[in-house]
Parts: structure tokens; sequence; C-alpha cells
């Protein structure tokens, strides 16, 4: 007797469902994260009486908020190094004039080291023209 062996197919992975999981993951990922990281800085400013100034267009704010954190014209630093200050300072500094002005915003409750560092951070930049912000204090009745 002569058998015929049985002609058995190829095993193969069909790879197409996969990738169609694959896209719908990452389409639901991209829709439902959110790329822009909202953060402000909570300040508490300190008082001073004195005469109120015009605030330019061209200038760059550095806020120190009460744990020492900086944030370079609202943009939150990754931490509160001088190295990563100074490095915001320049990025800000590329495209305007060198002779622009710095506006610093403290907390009442921030550390004077931090605010120290900020403005040695200016000057390693070649900002020279400093600021330092308050609020009036309240009309007492």
């Amino acid at each position: 007797m002569n058998f015929r062996r049985q002609r058995r197919d190829e095993v193969g992975v069909d790879l197409t469902p996969l990738i169609d999981v694959v896209f719908l993951l990452l389409i639901f990922f991209m829709v439902s994260t959110t790329f822009i990281r909202e953060t402000q800085l909570k300040i508490d400013l300190p008082e001073a009486s004195g005469e109120l100034q015009e605030i330019e267009d061209d200038v760059i704010e550095i806020t120190v908020d009460r744990r020492g954190d900086y944030a370079v014209n609202e943009s939150l630093l990754v931490n509160n190094e001088m190295d990563t200050l100074v490095r915001a300072l320049r990025e800000r500094l590329a495209d305007r004039d060198p002779d622009s002005r710095v506006i610093i915003t403290a907390d009442a409750n921030a550390a004077h080291a931090a605010v120290v560092r900020a403005m040695d951070a200016a000057g390693r930049v070649g900002l020279s023209r400093i600021s330092i912000t308050t609020r009036q204090p309240e009309a007492e009745e």
C-alpha cells in the first residue's frame, strides 16, 4: 500500500491584527494625553511703598517661589541649580537686546539665597538692569 503523505500548511503568524491593535493604542494615548503642562508658581509678594513703574515689553522675568524653585518668563525650570538658571537666561537673551531688563518676582517667604542666586545668574549672562517686584501695601482703615 502506498499512502500519500498529507501536505502540511505552513505555520505563520498573521501580523495584521497585531498592527491594528498597536495603532489603536497609539491613537488612544495620543488623544488622551495632555502634552502641555501648565505650571504656575504660587507667590506672595512682599509689600513696599513707592511709585509704580511701567513694565516694558522686552523684559525677562525670573519668578522665585517660597521653596526656591525658579521660572523664567513663566516657564518652570527643572531644578534650582545655578547652571540651569544661567542656561535658561541665555536662551531667553538669545533673541533679545543684551541690555534687557530683568524683573525678579520673589515670594515674601523665599530664602534670601534664592533671590541672590537669581541676581548672580543675571549678572553672569551680562544683564545688569535688575528690578525686584513688590506689591503696594493695603490701605489701613
